[in-house]
């Protein structure tokens, strides 16, 4: 029962973040969502930070999920982009957290929980791996720092861009993620 109540708390924050956002969520709809009293989302988690912690807990281990299923000898640019690919297909189905980088306090928490640490350092040392051997097969520009383009990717899971296109109606979901990755990855000039 408690695990399952958990499991219900934490589904219910991973939609309102991807919904509202970290700052918009309150407790009170976290509660309402989960279909439980206040006080019980409290017996759970101390704060609204942990709160999302557990959520993005939640979507590394998905994450890492993904990672191990895909096919071992496909190349490190198509590796790539299927992530790339599954983590928009998970915001446009509402299913990706939305975080502030800016809130020290969200930040602290994130930090300071293990589970979501250890799964954010393997999910980067994999997804560096796959870029770096990249750019050592001319797949992508070697001269742009691994780094910004991990960075580059992890931000695609939370752009706007996805929603606006949604928004104006004119493609569908696949579309649009083919969209993005070739703007992603080809970038906008004519070839």
């Amino acid at each position: 029962m408690h695990q399952a109540r958990e499991d219900a708390i934490i589904t219910a924050v991973n939609r309102l973040l991807a919904e509202k956002g970290f700052d918009a969520m309150t407790v009170d709809e976290v509660a309402t969502a989960a279909g439980i009293a206040k006080a019980s989302v409290y017996k759970h988690f101390p704060g609204k930070e942990d709160l999302a912690a557990a959520a993005m807990v939640r979507v590394m281990r998905r994450a890492q999920a993904f990672l191990a299923g895909l096919p071992p000898g496909d190349a490190p640019l198509e590796q790539l982009k299927a992530v790339a690919r599954w983590t928009m297909r998970l915001q446009l189905a509402g299913e990706m957290p939305s975080l502030p980088s800016e809130n020290s306090r969200l930040r602290a928490a994130l930090m300071a929980d293990r589970a979501y640490m250890d799964g954010l350092m393997d999910v980067s040392e994999r997804l560096g791996g796959w870029i770096e051997e990249a750019q050592r097969q001319g797949a992508i520009n070697p001269k742009l720092p691994a780094i910004a383009v991990l960075y580059t990717l992890y931000a695609r899971a939370c752009d706007p861009v996805l929603g606006f296109l949604k928004l104006g109606g004119l493609y569908d979901d696949d579309a649009i993620v083919e969209l993005v990755v070739s703007t992603c990855f080809e970038g906008l000039t004519h070839r």
